[in-house]
């Protein structure tokens, strides 16, 4: 099947769209991809449907979520026409959209996961049968809801030696672990990019850390460290996941802007170290995607941290921009065949579950 993945991550910087060939099993083959930045506008309004959303006890729409929720399928839209506008790919020859939509609250203790942005809405404006809302059969059933993507991590990895880790640094970071047998193990790790993000926004209003360079100039602090570290996350057992807002920057005010990104940056990678340590064993190769295997400050604390030598996943081949997307064109297929997404070993789901909701056209 030809097949669409769009993801919008917790760091609200825009949306990935990516056109894949796959039957859902087999990784199958990219055909294309695109990145679509927020506006600083769009952003807001995401940030404060999201501010709004962490104060429910359960989902409800507001005025801000229901507008920010439209938002959302217009942006998400417009990625996908311009997508198959590049990629020369009529839209009737698309299989399915996989859409995960914007995610304003993760609340698997509670019982539920929120992403907004309505499927049926966006299949109708591209005139392409949609899947959305792929977390919630999970989380009814008891699992955690994330992460998900290690089903095509175990595709992406197939020919790799393993056991073998893939570790996505996104605005929270989670890990992937594939057993010799295919025994898969995932979950997330602690915070990635959003805490740094957060932190550069607040002190110099860039978006993000540059190649990690405020970070390299500034000098950890352990105490700040150490109080971070001591939070009862970390000794819990997998599987096991977190909201973006689980975690704060307020152990770091007080420190100067440069001390304050070390710090925080160390913080990612001391949490993948003890991350690393739960895995049922040391994986053979330790690949890295998402936004933050660009920041070489990061990658050289991970390796400091964890005695191993984390691999962009681009050094295979893979576009690790893409990653996410393409993962949720591979899920939407694997939703259309009715075979599971996610798993005991992943989520803590009691059986492999089949998740997401199809819209047709």
């Amino acid at each position: 099947m030809l097949a669409i993945g769009l993801m919008s991550g917790t760091s609200l910087d825009g949306i990935d769209a990516a056109l894949i060939e796959t039957d859902g099993q087999a990784l199958g083959r990219p055909l294309a991809f695109r990145g679509e930045a927020y506006s600083d506008a769009a952003r807001a309004e995401l940030a404060e449907a999201t501010r709004i959303a962490l104060t429910y006890d359960r989902p409800r729409l507001s005025p801000e979520i229901a507008a920010a929720a439209d938002l959302v399928v217009r942006t998400h839209a417009l990625a996908v026409h311009k997508l198959l506008r590049e990629a020369g790919v009529e839209a009737d020859k698309v299989d399915v959209i996989g859409f995960h939509g914007q995610t304003v609250a993760h609340r698997p203790d509670r019982g539920w996961t929120w992403q907004i942005g309505d499927g049926a809405q966006l299949a109708a404006a591209c005139g392409i049968t949609t899947v959305s809302d792929f977390r919630s059969a999970d989380v009814a059933a008891g699992g955690q809801g994330a992460p998900l993507l290690p089903i095509y991590h175990a595709a992406l990895t197939a020919g790799l030696e393993r056991p073998v880790a893939v570790l996505n640094l996104g605005g929270v970071a989670n890990v992937t672990w594939i057993g010799a047998d295919g025994a898969l193990v995932a979950f997330d790790t602690g915070p990635a990019n959003g805490l740094i993000d957060s932190w550069i926004e607040e002190t110099s209003g860039a978006r993000f850390d540059t190649d990690g360079a405020l970070a390299a100039a500034g000098r950890v602090d352990q105490a700040v460290l150490t109080a971070m570290l001591d939070h009862p996350f970390f000794d819990a057992a997998s599987p096991k996941s977190l909201d973006r807002s689980d975690f704060t920057i307020q152990p770091a005010r007080g420190l100067s802007a440069a001390d304050g990104a070390a710090t925080l940056t160390a913080f990612t990678a001391e949490s993948v170290a003890l991350a690393l340590r739960q895995l049922p064993a040391p994986p053979r190769r330790l690949i890295v995607a998402g936004g933050g295997r660009h920041n070489p400050t990061m990658l050289r604390m991970i390796a400091e941290a964890t005695g191993s030598t984390p691999e962009p996943s681009d050094v295979l081949g893979w576009n690790g921009d893409a990653m996410e997307a393409e993962g949720f064109a591979y899920m939407a297929v694997r939703t259309l065949d009715n075979r599971p997404i996610s798993f005991p070993g992943t989520t803590g789901v009691p059986v492999p579950t089949v998740g997401g909701v199809i819209h047709r056209v």
